[in-house]
């Protein structure tokens, strides 16, 4: 028998033309809600919980997604929790280049219409995240009621670490050299492979994974498109991206933001450089906060950059102060 909220909610996607994928043993193993974007191609989202604001929570380079685990867990007790796999990554489709940070927050922007996700928002952005979450905060400043900034890369950064530690110092020149052997080998056909560094393009399965979920993230890592979206991330963020983000508003008024610095980010540095690398990166978070009247600035004990896996409490937090304070604003 079809119980009556399974076919009103399969009533609703198909109204929205959005199209409910068959139900699967693991859900990671397949997209949750496909929302088609004016060009055709479609976003995956997942979303959980219930309550409002809605949180939309957006991974750093290379993320999708599945990459907040506890985060998400944990919010969806009091709140509607959404993520989602950018062009290009999880199950959705590429997009055009250049993957710069004005279309992947006009994707999210688009995507979330499309798939009947509506605000009021705090948003959530990890790392490069943070940057796509701030634009998208532009799209929709009367949505987005409070923002959190997890580790947060910060426009034009490179040139600050530049300056103090010598040419190169702030650069994603690694990062990106290995995307370019990846895509290259993709390209060949000759994923996956155990010659180093190759080796690392593909991820290996993991024992709390399902075989159709191990296959998916396999599949992913050997199409060309996946690599094509993360070197143009990389090729745009402290270019494009951070040009837009100069380009648009300089101060967030009264909006909640909670800046979250990691202790740990720089830990494996060499000991000479560690404190200095440390205060630099506190204090562009600390001008970052700045930009709200009541922006706060927190440094994270127990942490390193992955600040979702080793300290979810602390994002947790801040997302609940966060939507304390939008809550008393709404009331005033």
């Amino acid at each position: 028998m079809i119980r009556r909220p399974f076919l009103s909610a399969a009533l609703t996607l198909a109204l929205a033309g959005l199209a409910p994928p068959p139900a699967a043993a693991d859900p990671s193993a397949g997209p949750q809600l496909l929302a088609p974007l004016p060009d055709g191609r479609k976003l995956n989202f997942r979303c959980t919980g219930a309550g409002a604001p809605t949180v939309l929570l957006e991974g750093g380079y290379g993320a999708d997604s599945l990459g907040w685990g506890r985060v998400k867990v944990g919010l969806a007790k009091s709140y509607r929790v959404c993520t989602y796999d950018r062009a290009g990554a999880g199950f959705s489709d590429p997009g055009p280049l250049p993957r710069d940070g004005a279309a992947i927050a006009r994707d999210l922007d688009r995507g979330l219409t499309a798939a009947g996700i509506d605000g009021p928002f705090i948003v959530v952005g990890h790392s490069a995240g943070a940057l796509y979450v701030r634009l998208f905060s532009n799209r929709r400043p009367q949505d987005v009621v409070g923002m959190v900034l997890v580790d947060p890369s910060v426009e034009h950064q490179d040139r600050r670490f530049a300056a103090m530690f010598g040419e190169g110092a702030g650069g994603t020149g690694p990062l990106r050299a290995r995307a370019v052997q990846c895509l290259a080998a993709a390209e060949a056909g000759t994923l996956p492979s155990s010659e180093p560094p190759l080796d690392r393009c593909v991820p290996p399965a993991r024992s709390t994974q399902s075989p159709t979920a191990a296959a998916a993230r396999r599949a992913e890592a050997l199409r060309p498109s996946t690599w094509r979206a993360r070197i143009s991330e990389i090729d745009t963020i402290w270019n494009a991206t951070s040009d837009q983000l100069d380009a648009g508003r300089q101060s967030y008024g009264d909006l909640p933001l909670v800046v979250l610095t990691a202790d740990g980010t720089y830990a494996a540095a060499p000991e000479a450089l560690r404190e200095p690398l440390a205060n630099l990166w506190w204090g562009l978070h600390r001008e970052l906060a700045r930009r709200s009247s009541r922006g706060v600035s927190r440094q994270v004990a127990g942490s390193s950059h992955m600040m979702m896996t080793d300290r979810p409490d602390a994002i947790i937090a801040a997302v609940n102060e966060v939507a304390s304070q939008a809550n008393m604003i709404k009331r005033k």
